[in-house]
């Protein structure tokens, strides 16, 4: 027994110093090449710095920190606006069309003239229709006659007083045969119902047409319409009176306004949609019923908006997060935090700010994985500008040559044509008199078709 526990002591004590042994070769292996191999990155220069860079000792701390990308808080103004598409139609248009079945004998306009309201457009035969007419102005004459005779003779008590009451009935029956034959007549003649265009006449002299036959439109066009929907969340944005942008794709560059005369009451079920109705002053005869429209209604702009770029927003549990970047305690260190943030309107790349920030703050734009808790040092990229580069750094893209981008010594109102948004639609017009580049423009006289209606409505 007591031998077995010798040999145990024994192994203990061997595994121990062999254990001892290999570790102390293996730091001393350390030791020795940790000279050489420093010395043979240091004369490298940039191997050594990012050597050092990536430390893992305490001086390598600073290296350890994350690298964002930020942006700063501006302010700016914003418009709240969203688009649509419409189509233009005529404020008043009708299809002429006969009442009564006939042939045309005479027509009294040309295609594409204007007309005014009441003025007598074309003529069906109304031979048969006359002598009507003088056929019930004889029948009346007589009735007449026979009445005031029955008076007189009534008033020497020649004849009773039924004779008179039947001739008066006779007479009431030849002034109302005489007013039916005029009616027809008149049914005869078409007349322009307002002051418009007409169209394209289908008709011929000569032609006989059926009662609801289709002979010539009549456009007024001074003034067009533009209908266009909403979703339903902007019920509410949408008030009449209020002004809206547009363009149409057969007059590229040319903007107009519209003001929104009427928005339905009823929701669409399908769609889930509001109607609008804009009214267009058209007294220079560029636009057309038929037309498409691109449109940009306006419901309001603020000043001094606060914004970011959409990429700092970080949507998270029902809230909107941001990570500021602010002072750490060190003069020359920055950590971050994370601040609750409101957030009010969009537009394309940017996202403006209600509550949460003040302008000047700095945000972070990219790298937010890397920033767990607040108080996280983090170290600021600095991104090249697009249009350049660093001196001595790689050559950047084309530039201003490359597709998409503008064309150096270009106008400022080409540069705004060619903008994607709205406001650049709306740069684009700026300072244009209306109908440049459009023909011969017409004069504007009187008011404002479009406000005259409204008045009229009021």
């Amino acid at each position: 027994m007591a031998y077995k526990k010798k040999y145990a002591v024994l192994a203990l004590l061997g595994i121990s110093v062999a254990s001892g042994a290999a570790w102390w070769w293996q730091n001393k292996a350390l030791v020795d090449g940790a000279a050489p191999t420093a010395a043979a990155s240091a004369p490298g220069g940039a191997t050594g710095a990012s050597a050092g860079a990536q430390g893992a000792g305490p001086a390598g701390g600073a290296g350890r920190a994350p690298a964002v990308e930020v942006a700063k808080v501006e302010s700016m103004t914003l418009v709240d606006e969203t688009q649509a598409v419409g189509s233009l139609r005529s404020r008043q248009g009708v299809m002429l069309r006969p009442e009564v079945a006939g042939r045309v004998k005479q027509i009294f306009f040309n295609d594409g003239q204007r007309v005014r309201k009441g003025q007598l457009m074309v003529q069906l035969e109304d031979q048969l229709q006359q002598a009507q007419v003088a056929q019930a102005r004889a029948e009346l004459s007589i009735a007449e006659a026979n009445h005031k005779r029955n008076q007189e003779l009534v008033a020497q008590n020649f004849i009773s007083q039924r004779s008179l009451d039947e001739s008066a009935a006779a007479l009431e029956v030849s002034r109302a045969k005489l007013s039916l034959a005029q009616a027809t007549l008149q049914r005869l003649q078409v007349l322009a119902p307002f002051d418009g265009i007409t169209g394209l006449k289908q008709i011929n002299v000569g032609d006989y047409l059926k009662d609801g036959a289709d002979m010539v439109n009549v456009e007024d066009i001074d003034a067009v319409l533009l209908d266009f929907r909403l979703p339903e969340r902007f019920q509410a944005k949408v008030r009449a009176g209020q002004k809206t942008q547009l363009t149409v794709d057969a007059l590229p560059g040319r903007p107009f306004s519209a003001i929104v005369q009427a928005v339905d009451p009823l929701i669409e079920a399908n769609g889930r949609s509001v109607g609008v109705r804009g009214c267009i002053d058209n007294r220079q005869q560029q636009l057309r019923p038929g037309m498409f429209a691109r449109v940009n209604a306006v419901f309001g702009s603020r000043d001094n908006a606060l914004v970011i770029p959409e990429e700092a927003i970080i949507p998270q549990g029902g809230r909107t997060f941001v990570v500021k970047v602010v002072q750490g305690d060190k003069p020359d260190v920055r950590v971050s935090e994370r601040v609750v943030v409101k957030v009010g309107l969009r537009q394309p790349g940017k996202v403006e700010i209600l509550e949460g920030l003040s302008a000047g703050d700095t945000v972070v734009t990219a790298g937010h994985q890397r920033l767990q808790k607040d108080g996280t040092a983090l170290r600021v990229v600095d991104l090249p500008q697009s249009s350049g580069g660093k001196p001595g750094g790689p050559p950047g893209p084309p530039g201003p040559a490359g597709p998409g981008a503008p064309v150096a010594g270009a106008s400022p109102a080409g540069a705004a044509a060619q903008g994607a948004g709205p406001q650049g639609a709306r740069a684009s017009g700026a300072g244009r008199p209306p109908g440049q580049g459009a023909g011969r423009p017409v004069a504007l006289t009187g008011p404002n078709p479009c406000l005259r209606e409204a008045d009229a409505a009021r």
